[in-house]
């Protein structure tokens, strides 16, 4: 596998930033909303654990809450044997027809693969579900997960690598896309011993506990406003990035290749009558990879 390669275009906004879009402090920029003390910030505010035993998991917030922007943690996932545990990272608003950008590290049994779940929700209906093992450990260090979010599309990446991109095509198909609502970034660390591995088959050793995930380095280069027009700002560059550049986009389906393992743009099985119709105006199924990710089985 090639080295990773640089991030498509440089990250800088000059206007409505929290932490001026470079990694901020903990103490200021997010709140610990659930846990009882299991969520922790330590290092003067760089580090921020959550750990899970049988009484609760924990989470945290932004204070901020924004309209487009990009978005990056880094995380070191549960190490060992993390069966039944679900780490987050993601961006949500609120309500029954909240829209959502998910990024949910399924543990797994010593030894196994985590699983890598990306979905987007839109005015609350989701079920737009990628798949991917990644090409490292990530319990054993931390790696950069990011979201890339205005109103063309939305890019999932990690440590600069571009693993799925999810276009608006809401002027085309109907599907609607988020795009008015803002959203505050979120990470928690759950039980999910009922579903999470394996279709809950793997249950979570309770004599591990307390499971720890690990977070770090959290910059939101976002519009702070819920004006869309107050958004367009010229210095911000991650509003107006439409496409990949040709590197990228080959990097892309390189990774969607040889490391999707579910793409619900080729479930046939769950979707008999035809598959969504974003699904071929959104380029989910690109050229490349389509004929090697058939898997009508998300792996949880």
């Amino acid at each position: 596998m090639a080295k990773t390669p640089p991030l498509v275009a440089a990250i800088v906004c000059s206007v409505l930033l929290l932490a001026g879009g470079a990694a901020g402090n903990f103490y200021q920029d997010v709140d610990i909303t659930w846990g009882d003390g299991r969520g922790k910030i330590l290092g003067n505010g760089q580090l921020l654990t959550l750990s899970l035993d049988r009484s609760s998991g924990s989470g945290f917030q932004s204070k901020n809450q924004y309209l487009y922007g990009r978005f990056d943690m880094q995380i070191k996932l549960v190490p060992g044997n993390s069966a039944g545990t679900v780490a987050t990272f993601y961006l949500s608003s609120q309500g029954s027809q909240h829209d959502e950008i998910d990024f949910e590290f399924l543990g797994n049994a010593s030894g196994e693969p985590y699983t890598v779940h990306t979905n987007v929700y839109s005015q609350g209906k989701g079920g737009r579900e990628q798949q991917f093992r990644m090409w490292f450990d990530p319990t054993k260090d931390f790696h950069t997960y990011s979201v890339l979010w205005n109103p063309s599309h939305i890019l999932f990446y990690v440590d600069g690598t571009p693993i799925r991109e999810y276009r608006n095509t809401e002027a085309t198909t109907g599907v609607a896309f988020p795009r008015a609502q803002a959203m505050r970034v979120y990470a928690s660390l759950w039980d999910a011993e009922e579903w999470a591995t394996q279709g809950g088959r793997v249950r979570t050793d309770w004599s591990r506990a307390p499971f720890t995930a690990s977070y770090r380095g959290l910059a939101a280069s976002g519009c702070t406003s819920q004006d869309a027009t107050a958004c367009a700002n010229p210095g911000s560059p991650w509003m107006y990035q439409q496409q990949l550049d040709s590197a990228s986009q080959d990097r892309l389906r390189q990774v969607q290749r040889d490391y999707m393992i579910y793409n619900y743009c080729a479930d046939t099985y769950r979707f008999p009558q035809g598959l969504p119709p974003e699904c071929t105006a959104n380029r989910e199924m690109g050229k490349g990879y389509e004929e090697d990710n058939k898997s009508t089985t998300m792996d949880v």
